[in-house]
């Protein structure tokens, strides 16, 4: 998962800077705006390049003016109060070494080394801190460094300052903010009455003008982190921060925030009574309990039957194999560090421990792809067959590092519901066309519906093929994304070893953004696995394979679905869709009535006849998010009737009971997403 993808200022405003002349100068004298989220923050020069408004050109230049509101801004804004961070924790803790403190999606970290881990009250402390360092104005100053010998004079004390002073023109990373380019430049905090230094780091920049350019910062937590993520480096402190061009767009932030934590997939699979992890098993490896087992079985089971209206073939694979198979697909040569390790077996001793019989290596699949190319290679094939679908949700394990696991959207154990389709050359643009309608009518139906495109190229570092395969692959999938109409973002370096590819992105209830749905077109496992077809003259004819998953992973996509709906479950996908809730004990038997004619329709329904008073029951099962109950008391068993009450408090009296099986029936049925309310059903 990654945070909503920030808006994109519309026609920045362009100045022209006269030779010797500040930015700055020439943002001020071209009338642009220069307070709140408007204020011009720095300004980005031909080559895209971010300059500090201080900065002055030695020919004239168009640079375009960068808002404070803007994604560039905000990270200026948030590297500026990294900066201030570390001189605050300097400042409290005076033995602190400084590690690397980079702007990051929604904020800013910094590392630090020291005695004892942080606390939250010594945050709070460096809050305080930093208020005051930001009320005092002061001025951020490039300054470039003569010579490395002089850098490490100056940083002396600073040990991974002076590592990445060596290392300087290696790295050039966007969080490795300290060097980049060649150049070694140090920004000094000046006093803004004296003009003396109080502080000063190794940075690239840019910078805001002043710490007064910082309006809302907060920060947010502590945790471990090796130097430069290498766990064989020294561990550091490392504290998080966001800051933002306002306090209304931080408070927004953080409601945000709350509200992401308020709909957290692992908070809500325990209330639910949804899946758990259970440190028997592992980590990353999950149970589904029998509520989540019914939510899961009806996204499968719609997922099952638009496939097969669609014409896929549903084939079936083992968990685990032997070792040549992943070596001819190449997964042993570019993902086994994603691999579990193999197991060793069929080896057979004679009785003085000779070997009779070598053993053989098997190994648990991280993917379904190579099985499939096997079931194809199983018999001979006629390009009548083709396009050859075929779909699977097979269960897949990947060893992620316990680091990255997160609840069901992380896992070292998930089912793909994985599709392989072999076709022809002439069949692809027809087909991807084709396989992208399905993916995005099919996320639809389960209310995702704000998406963008991305389109990952080839990473020359890992992948195999020939080099104009891959770009007609990449062409090809390219041209079919933009007739979509969708906004489609380039992701270079990103593709699979085997081919290009094309994710769905989508955006949830909060305007997170999730990778979902992706297509990827393969010509090399055809070939690496000499997968052949008839073709209508009788020549042998190598197919093409496009890669697709939907979900991407079942676990995933519910963990994803679970925080959407904030746990609240469409009624088609709840796994109890109707409850009934008797005034009195009296009234039960009328509910039971009505429980078994909704049951022989195929809806999921309860009775609560429990001790419980009446209002403490409705409080219950709108707490545990059933879209229909269904009260009776005496009028309405007397009426043959139930009142309606709905999760949002809502109400609707003496409904005939026809009439209320009729409407829920209906509901349930037409796979409506929205929370069913006295509104919507009237």
């Amino acid at each position: 998962m990654s945070e909503s993808r920030p808006a994109v200022a519309q026609n920045p405003p362009r100045v022209v800077v006269p030779a010797g002349t500040t930015a700055g100068t020439a943002v001020r004298e071209a009338g642009l705006p220069g307070k709140g989220s408007d204020a011009i923050v720095v300004v980005k020069d031909a080559e895209g390049h971010l300059r500090d408004l201080s900065w002055t050109p030695q020919v004239d230049v168009e640079v375009e003016a960068v808002a404070a509101d803007t994604e560039d801004g905000r990270s200026v804004i948030r590297h500026s109060a990294a900066h201030v961070l570390a001189q605050a924790v300097q400042q409290q803790f005076p033995e602190a070494k400084l590690g690397i403190g980079p702007p990051v999606k929604d904020g800013f970290y910094y590392d630090f080394q020291v005695s004892k881990p942080f606390t939250p009250e010594d945050l709070q402390a460096l809050e305080k801190r930093m208020k005051q360092i930001i009320k005092g104005s002061q001025r951020f100053s490039r300054r470039v460094v003569e010579s490395v010998d002089a850098a490490k004079q100056e940083l002396a004390k600073e040990p991974f300052k002076l590592e990445l002073v060596d290392i300087k023109s290696d790295v050039d990373t966007s969080e490795v903010m300290e060097v980049g380019g060649g150049e070694l430049t140090i920004y000094d905090n000046l006093d803004p009455r004296t003009g003396e230094q109080v502080w000063g780091d190794l940075c690239r920049g840019p910078h805001v003008p002043t710490t007064k350019h910082i309006p809302a910062f907060k920060l947010t937590r502590v945790a471990a982190a090796y130097w430069r993520g290498n766990e064989n480096n020294p561990q550091l402190q490392r504290i998080y921060g966001t800051a933002w061009e306002s306090q209304e767009a931080q408070d927004a932030y953080l409601e945000r925030l709350a509200e992401a934590e308020r709909r957290d997939h692992r908070k809500l699979g325990v209330e639910l009574d949804l899946f758990s992890f259970p440190d028997e098993i592992g980590s990353g490896l999950a149970v589904f309990h029998p509520k989540g087992g019914i939510i899961r079985k009806a996204m499968e089971d719609y997922s099952r039957q638009r496939h097969t209206e669609a014409g896929y073939e549903f084939v079936y694979s083992p968990h685990i194999t032997k070792g040549n198979l992943f070596e001819v697909s190449g997964h042993l040569d570019w993902y086994k560090d994603g691999m579990y390790p193999a197991m060793h077996l069929d080896a057979e001793l004679n009785e003085d421990g000779t070997v009779r019989k070598p053993g053989q290596d098997y190994y648990l699949k991280p993917m379904n792809c190579p099985f499939h190319d096997l079931i194809f290679k199983s018999r001979g094939r006629s390009y009548r067959e083709l396009p050859l679908r075929m779909f699977e949700f097979g269960s897949v394990y990947r060893y992620e590092k316990s680091g990255v696991v997160h609840g069901l959207t992380r896992v070292r154990g998930m089912t793909q519901d994985d599709a392989h389709i072999f076709c022809t050359k002439d069949q692809i643009r027809d087909e991807l066309k084709s396989l992208l309608t399905f993916v995005l009518d099919l996320l639809r139906d389960y209310g995702l519906d704000d998406f963008y495109l991305e389109l990952s190229t080839k990473n020359p570092e890992k992948y195999v093929g020939a080099d104009e395969i891959w770009e007609e692959a990449t062409e090809t999938l390219a041209s079919v994304a933009r007739e979509s109409g969708l906004e489609l973002v380039p992701d270079p370096g990103g593709a699979a070893f085997y081919g290009p590819k094309i994710s769905v992105q989508c955006r949830d209830a909060l305007g997170r953004t999730w990778q979902m749905s992706t297509i990827q077109l393969d010509f090399n496992l055809p070939e690496r696995f000499e997968l052949e077809y008839t073709g209508p003259d009788g020549s042998r004819v190598r197919p093409v394979m496009i890669h697709r998953a939907l979900f991407g992973s079942v676990e995933r996509f519910f963990g994803v679905m679970t925080e959407h709906y904030a746990g609240a479950f469409p009624a088609w996908l709840a796994p109890v869709q109707v409850v009934g809730i008797p005034v009195t004990s009296d009234n039960a038997d009328h509910l039971f009535a009505l429980r078994e004619v909704l049951r022989k329709k195929g809806i999921r329904v309860d009775v609560d006849a429990s001790d419980d008073r009446m209002q403490k029951k409705i409080r219950n099962h709108t707490m545990q998010k059933v879209p229909f109950m269904l009260l009776a008391g005496a009028k309405d068993v007397e009426a043959n009737a139930v009142s309606f009450r709905f999760r949002d408090g809502t109400q609707i009296n003496g409904v005939p009971v026809e009439r209320a099986v009729e409407q829920i029936v209906d509901w349930v049925q037409r796979r409506e997403n929205a929370s069913p309310t006295a509104e919507l059903l009237s």
